[in-house]
Parts: structure tokens; sequence; C-alpha cells
């Protein structure tokens, strides 16, 4: 008998070569049985292995649909996954004259004598001038990181395997907002860990929650993103960063705490979760949005006694930084690019959240004034993948809410009908028309 595997191959192949397009309905399993001369098993093997690789959907009471794109394990929010014209998936802004303003920085580290050394080895706490460049940089509120306890990582995904791979043996539970970055479980599933969707509200993480699923089968780790979650832009207040700190010393737990929109807050009250329990918090943050994705730096600041333990995993990883990274880090810190960058950002996602005030005016949408993203539960009888799929035929990528979601809430709950429009790619004329188009295909059905 033919392997189910070999069968979902040629599916696949139908898929890739445009024979079967984004949103095509394949036949019921039973048919699809018949028509191949194969047992009903095996076809419920092949469409199982065709949604396991992210190539189709099924949807209670309709069918098994082609997916706009496979995107559930989060690849589309990390590289592109899509020829789409009009990209809504990727999420990386960039300001006007940003090139120049870099390569001003990065002028003086082509000297031949300067490049020499800038494109050496460095170990995973980078250098004296990185660290302080880096603590300055993340300072916030009253908050500021010690220096010597700055690691660095070529990005901030990396530093958040090194942290995970630090803190939580393969096997391990961790604790994650029910929605979650989806390269966060994807890093979670190549260390064999084991993620825990908690419960959240308006102001982010519950604590109780935390702590009813500790008490069922205890936590190695928690991580979360405090500072414009991504997907919902929820940020947690003051009182709610305090409770959750109680909460984590009280239990034991260290804390993976995501910074990397932070930058879009503003100093304001905007103090890390670190500020309130140090000895517990692992801070994460990093250059690729404040500055550009491809010479980037990402940031682990650990506890007091813990760096070692950080370094090591990084170092046994490869996630260690470049040389050359730092050294154009700590100038277009020290230089003023990196503040003068930032400062436009934030300009820039206003802009782009006041568009999606005007052109998704009507419809449900969570977003916050300060963020790069939205969060949009769309009308009924929409669903995600169905969305995405009409959004790909008028030539725009958006994110299904179910690539967000760790547990049953995705595909069949709570994120089925909501998807994620990702702001700071596409320019804001051509973010426009998008945005124009996708509010006419969600009102019209087209």
């Amino acid at each position: 008998m033919e392997d189910y595997r070999s069968i979902a191959d040629r599916i696949a192949a139908d898929i890739a070569a445009g024979r079967l397009g984004p949103g095509d309905r394949l036949p019921p399993q039973r048919v699809f049985a018949r028509r191949r001369g194969i047992a009903a098993s095996t076809a419920g093997r092949v469409y199982g292995e065709l949604v396991r690789r992210g190539l189709v959907v099924g949807e209670v009471g309709r069918g098994t649909f082609v997916r706009a794109s496979p995107v559930p394990s989060g690849r589309a929010l990390a590289e592109a996954a899509t020829t789409a014209p009009v990209n809504l998936e990727l999420n990386y802004p960039s300001a006007p004259g940003q090139p120049e303003l870099l390569a001003a920085g990065l002028a003086p580290l082509l000297r031949p004598d300067v490049l020499a050394e800038a494109t050496g080895t460095a170990p995973a706490a980078g250098t004296p001038a990185a660290r302080e460049a880096a603590a300055g940089l993340l300072a916030t509120g009253g908050w500021r990181p010690a220096p010597d306890r700055l690691l660095f990582a070529g990005n901030a995904r990396q530093a958040i395997a090194g942290a995970l791979a630090a803190l939580v043996r393969p096997g391990g539970r961790v604790g994650v907002e029910w929605l979650t970055y989806p390269l966060v479980k994807e890093i979670a599933a190549r260390l064999g860990l084991v993620l825990v969707p908690l419960a959240t509200d308006d102001q982010g993480l519950r604590p109780d929650a935390l702590a009813a699923a500790h008490r069922s089968t205890p936590l190695s780790a928690v991580y979360v993103q405090p500072a414009l979650h991504n997907p919902t832009s929820v940020t947690t207040g003051r009182q709610r960063r305090a409770q959750l700190a109680e909460r984590v010393r009280d239990l034991g737990l260290p804390v993976i705490e995501d910074r990397i929109w932070s930058f879009l807050c503003g100093q304001e009250g905007d103090e890390p979760l670190a500020a309130s329990a140090p000895e517990r918090t692992y801070v994460v943050d990093g250059l690729s949005k404040r500055v550009a994705p491809g010479l980037t730096v990402g940031f682990l600041v650990t506890p007091e006694g813990r760096g070692e333990e950080a370094a090591g995993a990084l170092r046994s990883g490869g996630w260690t930084a470049g040389r050359f990274a730092l050294e154009a880090a700590v100038r277009w810190i020290g230089d003023g690019t990196v503040a003068r960058l930032v400062e436009a950002k934030r300009a820039d996602a206003h802009a782009r959240q006041l568009l999606v005030a005007e052109h998704l005016d009507g419809f449900a949408v969570r977003a916050d004034p300060r963020a790069y993203f939205a969060w949009w539960q769309l009308p009924r009888p929409w669903r995600a993948d169905v969305f995405v799929a009409a959004a790909a035929r008028h030539g725009i990528a958006v994110t299904p809410g179910p690539a967000f979601a760790v547990d049953g809430r995705g595909a069949e709950g709570a994120a089925a009908d909501c998807v994620r429009l990702g702001l700071a790619s596409a320019p804001p004329p051509q973010l426009a028309r998008a945005l124009r188009t996708l509010a006419a295909v969600a009102r019209t059905g087209a």
C-alpha cells in the first residue's frame, strides 16, 4: 500500500505549484479515499500530515481548506513566508534616512586598523564598552541594569532561547500568556519544553492563573511580554507588575521578560518587571526593531549570580553576538543614531495607527496608539484562515490568530476568528490601500 506521506507529498506539490490555491477546498476524506483507492484511515493520515505541515486547515462542519501560507510555526514573524505584494506579516520598522544614519556610524569601523579588531571574536559578556552602552540604552523609569549583568546574543530571539536553555531542562514546563510570540513556540519545541497557556485580561498575565498552573504541575519558568504584548498590544500597568513580582517571588519562579517593543512606550511609567523582582527576572531586548533586523544585537540581563549559567547556554547554542555587530551597536548608541531612530519610529507607529483607526473604523480592532501591530477580531462568519486566503487573493499577507495561540483556543477557539496586522513594513500609502481592501473584503466577503 502506498505510504500516506508520499500521497501528502503530491498534494503539497500541487499546492506549491498553484494547482491548489489558497482557500481551495479539499474533498471530504471518504471521497478522497475512494478516488485514490486507499483506505479511509489512510486518507485521514494524509489529511493529518497536511495539517501538521501547515498546508491545510480543517473547518468544523465546512471541510478542509488550503492555507494562504504555512505560518502557524511563527516563521511569518521572522522571515519572509510569502510573496504577496503587501506583507502585513513581517513587522520591521524603518525610519526615513535610516540607511544614511547607519552608514555614518559604520564608517569609522571600516578603517583597516579598526576593522581588524572589530572582526575578531567576542565572549557572551561582550566588551566593557558594549555593556555600558547597552545598560544606558535599556535604562527606563527608575531602572537601569547593572552592566556586569548584561550578556549579548545575535538577536533577541537567540537571547530568549539562551535564557530558556539555561533555566529549563528538556520536558520542563514554561508558563506563557495563552497568546504568545510564535517563535517562542518554535524555540520551546526545539528545546523539548512544554508551554503552559496562562489566562490574561486587559492588564496582561493574571497572577491567579500563574499560581493555579504552578500548583497543578510545577512550572520551571515563565515567559511574558508586559510591554506592548504581541499580538494584543496590552501593556501591563504598575499595580499588576507589582502583583506579578510578588507572585513569582512567592512561587520561586524565574521570569523571562521580553521587552523587544518597549522602546515605543517612552520613559514615563515604563519600568520593567525586573525593577520589582530583579532577583528572579531575565530581561530580553534587542536592536532589531530599534535599528534594523540584518545587523542587530540581542540583550539578556540576568539576575545577580546567574550570568555564567546563561552565558554557557548562549555559547553552547552558538547564539552569542558577533564582534562587528557589537562594535556597530556601541557606535550607533553612542552617537545618538539609535535615539533618533527610536524617536522617528514612535511617530511613525502613531501615524500608522491613525490609518488603522480610519480604515477599520467600526470593526473590533484592539491596538495601542504606540504599537506597530493590531489585533482584529473579524466579523462573522469569517474565520482566520479563510480570511487570510481571501486577503492573499488580493495580494495582502496577514497572520492568522491561531499562529499565536498556545492551547485549543487557537484553530477552533478564541483566536480562530482573529488576525494580526503588522503595520511596520509596508510604506504608508501601500498600508492605507491594503487596510481599505481588507475592510472591503471583511464587509463583502469578496
